[in-house]
């Protein structure tokens, strides 16, 4: 398995797409469902498209430790980290870490990691 440092402009646009719609859910979208679901099932899929953006690996490799790393950062959550560290006055440590542990969040990231790999499968059929 070799992992090399590869530019891959595609994924750096679907990357950048995911991105916007991230920040349009935290800012303007405020129903029970969108924005605490949505945004953590695409947020695991922003993050596999930005590390393919630059490197060019195993696809199921990259896709599991972007889960374990969601993971591992909800489990911060859990932890109260932000507090931990001190950082309660920080917005963007507040936003970027979280602030609330939740076992949906898990189930979201799950799911979206799912669909990368069914789409990452489908995809290298066709190539």
């Amino acid at each position: 398995m070799e992992y090399k440092i590869k530019f891959n402009r595609t994924y750096l646009i679907i990357a950048t797409i995911l991105f916007v719609i991230e920040i349009i859910i935290a800012k303007y979208i405020h129903d029970p469902y969108v924005r605490p679901y949505g945004g953590d099932f695409l947020v695991v899929i922003l993050l596999y498209c930005l590390i393919r953006s630059f490197i060019d690996g195993h696809k199921i490799v990259t896709a599991v430790c972007v889960l374990l790393f969601s993971f591992c950062i909800e489990t911060l959550q859990y932890f109260k980290i932000v507090s931990v560290l001190g950082l309660n006055n920080s917005k963007i440590a507040r936003i970027v870490i979280g602030t609330s542990f939740a076992w949906t969040d898990l189930l979201m990231y799950t799911l979206g990691i799912i669909v990368v790999i069914v789409v990452e499968h489908f995809y290298n059929k066709k190539c």
